[in-house]
């Protein structure tokens, strides 16, 4: 039961949808509608800009480290705040209040890996940055980012099965919303960071 409680908890603080609500307020569109439809920050970042990209991250970022907080306070147990987590990075990309369509997680996932054990939290980052700074591919480093959870998970908690496996569903929910971009990246034809698109409805 307290599972099933801070995954609902965690879903419905992910389906604040930042992306969407910054959009309406600071382009008044639907973000959805635009550049690669994905409600998150990289498509912020390319229809809108940096800074209200930046914002968004942030948001997702700390939406998340708040689920995690608020169950694992409740629980006194990490590991209900990490189903939180989970919950959170859920209701993020499928937000039931719009239709199931959001973003793609990854600045929740950071979120919540900062709080969760910010060892982790602090690698994932780092291993992103790396990636994105080399590659100039936001996609990339997400990918690469997301296969690293529950490696990293297996790492320092090998004798916590639960944290090695929601580690493997966020690096399923992550390959599985980046499935395009694994296309485009096999193909030669994603965008780099930097490469605005032009606000027009796909």
């Amino acid at each position: 039961m307290n599972i099933i409680i801070s995954l609902l908890v965690g879903y419905l603080i992910g389906c604040f949808q930042s992306a969407y609500i910054i959009s309406r307020i600071k382009g008044k569109l639907d973000i959805r509608k635009y550049g690669s439809g994905n409600a998150g920050t990289t498509n912020v970042i390319r229809v809108i800009g940096w800074k209200a990209g930046i914002v968004t991250f942030i948001i997702d970022v700390c939406k998340a480290a708040l689920g995690v907080y608020i169950c694992t306070l409740i629980f006194k147990d990490t590991l209900m705040g990490y189903y939180a987590g989970v919950g959170v990075v859920m209701g993020h990309n499928w937000p039931v209040f719009l239709g199931f369509k959001g973003g793609k997680g990854i600045a929740a996932t950071i979120g919540l890996l900062l709080v969760v054990d910010i060892r982790i939290g602090l690698i994932v980052i780092g291993i992103m940055a790396i990636i994105i700074g080399i590659s100039k591919y936001v996609s990339l480093g997400s990918i690469t980012m997301a296969i690293s959870i529950p490696i990293l998970m297996a790492i320092f908690y090998i004798d916590s099965p639960q944290y090695i496996i929601l580690g493997t569903i966020l690096m399923i929910f992550a390959l599985f919303n980046h499935r395009t971009n694994i296309k485009r990246l096999l193909s030669g034809k994603e965008n780099k960071l930097g490469h605005k698109k032009e606000a027009s409805a796909q």
